[in-house]
């Protein structure tokens, strides 16, 4: 272990003060706690009151269109549209998980009132504490309601409650984290035959085979599993996470899903199952899926990263530079450290190179960086709570690793001055 620190250490440059990533979390945190923690979401169009006052457009076709157009323009008309700044529970869940792994950034209330948010943000008409979307979304086939609860958002709420239950030994929060995991198994999870197993998302009813979402649920079932001793969920987790593991392709990656029109490979979908692979090794202290996270990292770090540090959205191509995956590769290349120890000073290049191209001064990140233009747009949970997230992740392990010296790169430095 020290000798792997020590290698960590050795290909720092000492130029850029680790400092900066303490500073930019810091004012980041300011930022969204002044929001309240509410903002915009690329996919909240159809919050807009205007779908009720004209109701041709309250179709199926027209609120696709709706959706894809205020989330790729590059001005933000929302306020136009009468769209209101929501509190979304994926967001405050990735918010609270933030404060916890690196404590001395917030506060105790702070942490006490994203707690309480959760509470109030819960889905209605559910035995099940379960959490949904702050906006209702069209996807091809259907209209998923404002609210309604779903597998992505649940497991980063339940995963975020046990965080707080570990922390604070709060019962409460353990107690609405076995119940998601409840919801997770009687109303998410089915099997076909001895082999395939999946997760209904984004519905109960659709029957999608959707990689990370296996992942996500199946490591949410062990971890639950580590505190009830419920072999059902052990059970179904294991399905879960084997068939998925199964699906990854010869060269290392997986597809989104296994149908027709989910063959893409993209990085923050591939981030989430490795780290989701690690933490169901780790839970259950096995190397089921030693070879299956070492493939998958292999093309990870091979496929999503320019030599500037700027992380890819598609393995095949550069553009659109999109902040999500930003924060999910430091995210991922600190989990996922010890297989490559250059992954931390890599995670530091991807940090500078988003500072210098998509921070803005008054405390947020932009939204994307296309071949043309950067769309400059805040959005609360899909970029600034996963940044916060990432950003304390980051915080937290080089000041593990380098007391108050760390710094990136010198190819990073040479961005970052650009």
């Amino acid at each position: 272990m020290k000798r792997r620190v020590a290698s960590e250490r050795s290909m720092m440059d000492k130029r850029v003060p680790w400092v900066a990533v303490k500073n930019t979390a810091g004012k980041l945190l300011t930022y969204c706690s002044a929001n309240d923690w509410a903002g915009y979401d690329p996919y909240d169009a159809l919050n807009s009151p205007l779908l009720k006052a004209l109701p041709l457009l309250d179709s199926r076709l027209p609120r696709l269109a709706l959706i894809q157009v205020l989330k790729r323009s590059p001005i933000n008309t929302r306020p136009l549209l009468r769209v209101p700044k929501t509190q979304n529970p994926k967001g405050i869940a990735l918010f609270l998980t933030a404060l916890l792994r690196c404590p001395e950034l917030g506060t105790g209330s702070q942490v006490s009132s994203l707690k309480e948010s959760l509470i109030a943000l819960r889905s209605p008409n559910s035995p099940y504490w379960c959490w949904g979307y702050s906006f209702p979304w069209q996807t091809r086939t259907q209209l998923v309601p404002r609210g309604t609860p779903n597998l992505v958002c649940s497991t980063f709420v339940g995963n975020a409650l046990l965080d707080l239950y570990e922390r604070r030994l709060d019962a409460q929060c353990r107690t609405m984290a076995e119940s998601t995991a409840n919801y997770i198994l009687n109303e998410l999870y089915w099997t076909n035959g001895n082999d395939v197993a999946g997760l209904g998302y984004p519905l109960p009813t659709m029957r999608h085979q959707i990689h990370n979402a296996n992942f996500l649920g199946a490591a949410f079932l062990v971890r639950v599993y580590g505190l009830t001793g419920d072999r059902n969920m052990l059970e179904a987790a294991t399905k879960l996470a084997r068939y998925s593991a199964s699906r990854q392709r010869d060269d290392g990656s997986w597809a989104y899903g296994e149908g027709a029109t989910q063959q893409w490979v993209d990085n923050f979908h591939t981030g989430y199952n490795l780290c989701a692979l690690q933490q169901i090794d780790r839970s259950l202290r096995t190397n089921e899926f030693e070879s299956q996270i070492s493939r998958g990292f292999e093309f990870y770090k091979s496929h999503f990263f320019r030599e500037d540090g700027a992380p890819r959205y598609f393995h095949d191509r550069t553009y659109p530079i999109d902040i999500h995956s930003v924060a999910q590769s430091i995210i991922t290349l600190l989990a996922l450290r010890e297989l490559y120890p250059a992954g931390v000073p890599l995670a530091l290049s991807v940090f500078q190179w988003a500072k210098a191209h998509m921070w803005d001064d008054r405390g947020f990140f932009y939204y994307r960086v296309l071949r043309g233009c950067t769309i400059r747009t805040s959005y609360m949970r899909w970029s600034q709570a996963w940044m916060l997230l990432a950003l304390a992740t980051l915080s937290d392990a080089v000041e593990e690793l380098s007391g108050s010296q760390t710094s990136v790169p010198a190819a990073a430095t040479a961005v970052a001055r650009n």
